[in-house]
């Protein structure tokens, strides 16, 4: 048998033919596993993410009431619209996420808050990369932490 422009020196057809399926076969098991990792990945970050920010929701207390929480993820809400007309501070619900998750009641983005001066903190930054206001049961605004660094 002669070997002519043979892929694979010293091999015959068969053996190439074998070599080539293997090499499929592992290339592909390479990339299932790659993509079973991959899924895995994003859900370990969130958990860890938000397990950071509930320890830091946890960690607010009401500027105005050192002793009393500002509440919990369950009364915060993104409000990355901010107006400051004739000197008052005005808070619009920006957020979209699923209440239900977060144990909280809907606010429908749009709706629109007079947050009292008292109520603004930053003592303990903001890692939640928006404005969080939160309101408790009675639509009275508990807390306000702008947009900022941890």
């Amino acid at each position: 048998m002669t070997r002519r422009n043979h892929p694979l020196p010293h091999t015959t057809a068969g053996e190439a033919i074998g070599a080539g399926i293997a090499m499929i076969v592992g290339i592909l098991v390479l990339a299932f596993f790659g993509f079973v990792a991959a899924s895995f990945a994003p859900a370990w970050a969130d958990d860890t993410e938000r397990a950071q920010l509930r320890g830091w929701y946890r960690s607010l207390m009401q500027p105005d009431n050192p002793g009393i929480s500002c509440c919990g993820e369950a009364d915060g809400y993104f409000a990355d619209k901010i107006d400051v007309v004739d000197g008052k501070v005005y808070a619009t619900i920006t957020d979209t996420r699923d209440d239900a998750p977060l144990g909280r009641r809907h606010i429908p983005p749009g709706a629109r808050y007079l947050v009292p001066p008292h109520k603004i903190t930053w003592k303990h930054g903001n890692p939640t990369g928006h404005t969080v206001i939160f309101i408790g049961i009675g639509d009275e605004v508990l807390c306000f932490v702008q947009n900022g660094g941890v």
